[in-house]
């Protein structure tokens, strides 16, 4: 891919995994699952989720000009999403953003960007 120039106002756009993990207070398990769940039915950009009474960590596809869009937004995820589905009102305690390059690298070369495989998958820890 080549990177337009700096001065450039039509910057490339690619695609970025996202991993967004949260924490906080605990809660029932039951509660946390079922707002992952509206999540993934009100918004389709979730590929997949894992939770925990304390914990959880989503993962979608996004795509922006550059990391730091994405992560901006990925940073805002939750809040953004949490009234709609009900959310915990948890913290974000960690965030990886890669390019699809590098999270093909990893070996998840069969899962590409563009048409995510297992939209909304919520599963346990």
């Amino acid at each position: 891919m080549q990177q337009a120039s700096s001065g450039d106002a039509s910057l490339e756009r690619r695609m970025w995994h996202v991993t967004v993990t949260v924490m906080g207070p605990s809660l029932d398990a039951v509660e946390v699952r079922a707002a992952l769940e509206r999540l993934a039915e009100q918004h389709q950009f979730l590929l997949s989720a894992r939770y925990s009474a304390e914990r959880a960590e989503v993962r979608y596809w996004d795509e922006g000009s550059d990391v730091r869009s994405a992560a901006a937004r990925a940073l805002l995820m939750w809040s953004d999403y949490g009234e709609v589905a009900a959310l915990p009102p948890w913290d974000v305690v960690g965030l990886e953003v890669v390019d699809q390059d590098t999270y093909q690298a990893r070996g998840h070369g069969g899962e590409l960007a563009v048409a995510p495989l297992g939209t909304g998958n919520v599963r346990p820890f």
